[in-house]
Parts: structure tokens; C-alpha cells; sequence
């Protein structure tokens, strides 16, 4: 099929029907305090639309309603196949609703529609479809106990769960810890970001019509300060899971110890190091892996390959192959298919990556880009930006980014190599580039990050897990492993 337009996606955005109000118990309401917040399309400054500005009371009606259903048995107790069969229907109506759903995403990130339709949206489709086949395939345990005695290990669901999720990938990241939580048979209060609301509020209205009873699942934008505090503080949250800053990260933690001690499972930033020996046999994939690691998503992604770390003998001339991809970049509208990268989240964030350039600029040489890019009236767009020269005490190899800013430091040595990518309170994501077997391996294992990629940069599935350590957080999403964030062992002792 042709690939449609820009001119198709623009009247496609006119004739959009924006969702604005939380779902409650079943219910699309307005928030308690009928106050409400602009959405804003950061390509073009233009208000999308106003949402439900939720806060702590409506975060009291959200939770009151899940501790109600799930104690009801209504979900947490229901078949496993019939929990199944309802999280299918969820999967194929994102499928079905794809455009919109893209469209949505496209408009309240600034994320170009190539990536939303044909990355985020099924990617968020497959990861619930994923779950739900999950769901009949989880065996309990019989553990080894004396004769006459029964040892039973079952993994119940914890109750009420907090969701809390950022705004660079909106709908992926909602259904990252919505499905296992769901599948596992909790009750869910979600959270999105206040930057990009609009596809949790729409894939509230789907997972009402697949089926999901009422207050299993709540949807409440807000503001983290307000809606997301009150999560964290709640006294009737039994696990609360956080995609997103660091510092934030740590609220949540004082949070859980100010209230019931609560479960916290966070997957916070990243300052991912991409290894590139002498030895890689296609410094051409390399390299466009290495642009890809950094300026896919306008670099807003936790696990961006951010630090290149490159042998010294090979650094110029791989240099100069990363500046020519970066250089190819197609920077522009977003509802353009032929654009690579977008905007920025908002102006607030681009002015912070500004900053972190100029602060780039005062310690190493910029090699490329470095400039804020004006598209229409929004001001919201940063070139690829490479910075040579970098030392890793620099504050641009030290702090997250989180924009297309690439900084590239030499070695001389493995030891240096590994040195340098764990000298960083970071653990997310790691990659190595060599046709050395034992060196993937002698390096893969003194590495200290959640997934290390050889050969590639960032790569995972659905089938393995995903998360950190250090300051990166810790927990796992996807994989049968979040199944662990979301459940608990309970032991059944038996004497006959």
C-alpha cells in the first residue's frame, strides 16, 4: 500500500474526536473538581484539546472503586480464560483502532507518524496480546515437604496497583505495566503523563468496550505533583509501578515509607555506553546503529545509546560515518511520513536539552548541530547533535539528556573501555560492537546494565525483561518476569 500523506494525516487530525474525561468505576467523569489542563500538540503550539485535570480526590474515588471490584472476585477471581478472552479483545481493538490510536500519539508528543503507526501503536497491541496468552500458561508450585504433608506455593495478584508513565512512549509504556498487572488479576489505577494523556484516555474507552468490568481498571490524568502524589501516598495502593525520571523515581520510594510501604517498582533513566571495538566487522551497521541508538524518538528514550564510546584507532573515520546518518536525519513535521525525527515533548524540555548543549559547547568541541530548529510557530525541534572530544566527568556524559545529543569519548583499552561505561550512576542499557566472541562475552559480563546488546544497539522483545540497575531503578517489565512486580507468593501448608 501507498503510504499516505501528510495531506491525508492533517485532515485526518481535523476530523479528530479527542478524549477528555477519566474513567472511574466504569464511568467517564469529569474530574471532582471539574478543573481541567490543556493538551498541546508541541509540533505546531496549537491546544489540542482540554482533559479532566485529576487530583487526590478523584484518586480516592479511582482506588475505592478497584479495592471494590478486586475483592468482588469480578476479575481477580475470574477464569483465567475468560480473563484471557477479554485482554485478546483489548489487543485487536487497539489493532483496529491503529490510525487513530497513531494519530493521537503523533499530535500530543510530537513523534513522527511513521514511528507511531507502524512502531509504537502495534508494538502496544502485541505487548497486551502477549500477556493475555500468558495468562492459562502460569503453573503455581508444589514445593518438597515430609510425607504427609502438602507444600503448596500459589501467585495471587497484591490487589491495587498505581500506575505512573511518561510521555515519550505514552501507550506503550501504559500497557508495559497495565497488562501483566491486569493479566495477573490486580485492579489498576493509571496515571498517564500530563504532556500526553490522549491514548490512555482512548485505550480506557477500548478496554471498556472489550469488556474489562468496572473498576478494574481507572485512567486519570493530572498532574504528577497532585494525581501522582496521591498514588504514591495512598494508604490503599498495594504496588505502584514508575516509568520515568530518576528524581522522581525517589519521591515515589519517600512516598511508599509515608504511608503503608507500599511496593514500589521503578525503571528510571539512563546513560547508555555503545562500545565500539576495532575489531567490529561492519562499521557501517555500527554507525547506523549508533545514530539510531541516539536520534530515534528525538533521543527521548531512557535507554538512548547517549555516550559512544569508540577505539581510539577507529574514531575518526566511525566519527565521521555517525555525523553522515546524522546529517541525513529528516527533522520536520511530524504528520509528514518522510520526517525521522520530531519535536520535542515541549518548549520547557527543549529549552533543558538546550542547555545541556551549551554546557556541552564549554568543555568539548560540538561537531555537529547544536541549534534549536523553528518549524511553523513551534519552537520545540533540536538538530542531531554530536559533541567530540568528551571526557566522562563532562556534564554532558554524566547527566541524562534525554534529546538527540550524542557524545562520543576514545579509548585505548578494554579495561579503559569498561571502565569508562560503568563510571556512571546508571545501569539501564548497554551495547558492544566486536567479531570477538570471547571479548562479547568477557565485556557483556562486567558491564553493569539491565540488557546488554551485542552487535546491536538496545535490542529486547517482549520475551525478555527490561530494566535496570543502580540509579536506573529496578524491577523488570515485560517477560514473564513482571509477573513478579504484581503478584505474590503465598505458601499453603498441609498436614494429612
Amino acid at each position: 500500500m501507498t503510504e499516505r500523506n501528510r495531506d491525508h494525516w492533517a485532515a485526518e487530525a481535523r476530523a479528530l474526536a479527542f478524549p477528555r474525561r477519566a474513567l472511574v468505576d466504569g464511568r467517564f467523569v469529569d474530574a471532582v473538581s471539574g478543573a481541567t489542563f490543556d493538551c498541546v500538540d508541541p509540533a505546531t503550539g496549537r491546544v489540542l484539546t482540554t482533559v479532566a485535570a485529576c487530583d487526590a480526590a478523584d484518586v480516592d474515588l479511582a482506588v475505592a472503586a478497584a479495592r471494590r471490584s478486586f475483592e468482588s472476585g469480578v476479575w481477580s477471581r475470574r477464569a483465567p480464560g475468560e480473563r484471557k478472552a477479554v485482554l485478546l479483545r483489548l489487543a485487536e481493538l487497539i489493532r483496529a483502532h491503529r490510525d487513530e490510536l497513531a494519530l493521537l500519539e503523533t499530535l500530543d508528543t510530537g513523534k513522527p507518524i511513521a514511528d507511531t503507526l507502524h512502531g509504537d501503536i502495534p508494538g502496544a497491541a502485541a505487548t497486551v496480546q502477549w500477556y493475555a496468552e500468558a495468562i492459562d500458561k502460569l503453573y503455581d508450585e508444589i514445593a518438597p515437604a515430609p510425607p504427609g504433608h502438602l507444600a503448596l506455593v500459589r501467585r495471587e495478584p497484591l490487589g491495587v496497583v498505581g500506575a505512573v508513565v511518561p510521555w515519550n512512549f505514552p501507550l506503550e509504556m501504559a500497557v508495559w505495566k497495565c497488562a501483566p498487572a491486569l493479566a495477573a488479576g490486580n485492579s489498576v489505577v493509571l496515571k498517564p503523563a500530563e504532556q500526553s494523556p490522549l491514548t490512555a484516555l482512548r485505550f480506557a474507552e477500548l478496554a471498556h468496550e472489550a469488556g474489562l468490568p468496572p473498576g478494574v481498571l481507572a485512567v486519570l490524568p493530572g498532574f504528577g505533583p497532585t494525581a501522582g502524589k496521591a498514588l504514591g501516598l495512598h494508604m490503599d495502593v498495594d504496588c505502584l509501578a514508575f516509568t520515568g525520571s530518576t528524581e522522581v523515581g525517589k519521591l515515589f520510594l519517600i512516598y511508599a515509607g509515608q504511608s503503608n510501604l507500599k511496593q514500589v517498582w521503578l525503571e528510571c533513566g539512563g546513560k547508555s555506553p555503545n562500545l565500539v571495538f576495532a575489531d567490529c566487522r561492519d562499521l557501517d551497521a555500527a554507525a547506523d546503529a549508533a545514530a539510531h541508538g541516539i536520534f530515534f524518538n528525538q533521543g527521548e528514550v531512557c535507554s538512548a545509546a547517549s555516550r559512544l564510546l569508540v577505539e581510539r584507532s577507529i574514531a575518526e573515520v566511525f566519527t565521521a560515518k555517525v555525523a553522515e546518518r546524522a546529517r541525513a536525519v529528516r527533522l520536520g513535521d511530524p504528520l509528514d511520513p518522510a520526517t525521522t525525527m520530531g519535536a520535542m515533548i515541549d518548549e520547557r524540555h527543549t529549552d533543558r536539552v538546550l542547555a545541556h548543549i551549551e554546557a556541552g559547547r564549554r568543555q568539548a568541541h560540538l561537531a555537529l548541530g547544536g541549534n534549536r530548529v523553528v518549524v511553523g510557530d513551534s519552537r520545540a525541534f533540536v538538530e542531531p547533535t554530536i559533541f567530540t572530544g568528551v571526557d566522562n566527568d563532562h556534564v554532558i556524559a554524566r547527566e541524562e539528556i534525554f534529546g538527540p545529543v550524542l557524545a562520543i569519548l576514545p579509548f585505548d583499552t578494554e579495561e579503559e573501555a569498561i571502565a569508562i561505561a560503568n563510571d556512571t550512576i546508571y545501569g539501564l542499557a548497554a551495547s558492544v560492537w566486536t567479531a570477538d566472541l570471547g571479548r562479547a562475552h568477557r565485556v557483556g559480563e562486567r558491564l553493569k546494565a539491565g540488557t546488554v546488546s551485542v552487535n546491536c544497539v538496545d535490542a529486547g522483545s517482549t520475551a525478555t525483561p527490561f530494566g535496570g540497575f543502580k540509579q536506573s531503578g529496578f524491577g523488570r517489565d515485560l517477560s514473564l518476569h513482571a509477573f513478579d512486580k504484581f503478584t505474590g507468593l503465598k505458601t499453603t501448608w498441609i498436614s494429612y
